[in-house]
């Protein structure tokens, strides 16, 4: 009886073979993938002239990418110390490169092409929006935004808006927004199938009561779903000897 294919291997090690090379150069097309969207949203920042076509695999592409970012964004380099790095077609430009990216404090070696881009480009986008967020315009719509949030203010707008930052995090992301959706939709009650139970005699009033009705029987929910919590914690506390009660407590030397 032939054997079966499990999802685990090919019957067949040629096929086998080719299945794993497949696997592979698929994992690295995935790589150069994400990491070809990653310069391209850098390049886009710097305002690059063509920052969906960069294939820094290119040499002439890379060249002339570090050439407009020390003259355009970087500079770090005096006007005439540049003069290196601008003759790119020169035999000598590596070199030039090389001492380029050791006077910028770069971590990386020249051979590390695509790591080296990364943080030339993550250089150049701190140097280019370094200015802004000192920016009075800047500053005002941090404000405004920490007011429409309810945040207190503080006198650093830049930890205010890393407070801005933790509050949209932990409060309004999309994970907590998806759970903060009803689970069953059929939970979201009309408030016209809403009956009241009693009647104003004034239809605005009824309709009100409605609400508030409503309103009350939601806040019940979430205290008793408040109750359960605390009453889990409690029993977890008590099931735990360990937090229960202390070993150099009294009670404990009671036992």
């Amino acid at each position: 009886m032939p054997a079966r294919y499990t999802g685990s291997y090919l019957p067949c090690p040629v096929l086998n073979f080719r299945y794993k090379l497949h696997a592979k150069y698929f994992l690295i097309f995935k790589i150069l993938y994400n990491m070809a969207a990653l310069f391209s949203r850098k390049l886009c920042a710097l305002k690059y002239h063509q920052p969906h076509n960069f294939n820094f695999s290119d040499e002439n592409e890379l060249r002339n990418l570090v050439v407009w970012l020390e003259d355009q964004k970087i500079r770090h380099y005096k006007i005439e110390d540049r003069a290196g790095l601008r003759n790119t077609a020169s035999p000598e430009w590596l070199k030039a490169y090389e001492k380029y990216t050791r006077d910028l404090g770069c971590p990386y070696q020249v051979s590390e092409k695509a790591a080296v881009i990364d943080w030339l480009l993550g250089y150049a986008v701190r140097l280019d929006f370094g200015d802004e967020v000192n920016d009075p315009d800047f500053k005002a719509g941090v404000t405004s935004l920490a007011m429409m949030l309810q945040i207190p203010p503080y006198q650093d707008h830049l930890e205010q808006l890393k407070a801005i930052c933790i509050l949209v995090k932990e409060k309004l992301s999309k994970e907590i927004l998806e759970k903060k959706k009803p689970a069953n939709p059929n939970e979201v009650i009309p408030i016209d199938k809403t009956e009241l139970g009693f009647d104003t005699g004034d239809y605005i009033i009824n309709e009100a009561a409605k609400i508030l009705r409503l309103l009350h029987i939601k806040d019940l929910r979430e205290l008793q779903s408040n109750i359960n919590h605390a009453i889990v914690a409690v029993q977890e506390l008590i099931a735990n000897p360990k937090t229960a009660i202390p070993r150099d407590s009294k009670f404990a030397r009671r036992r």
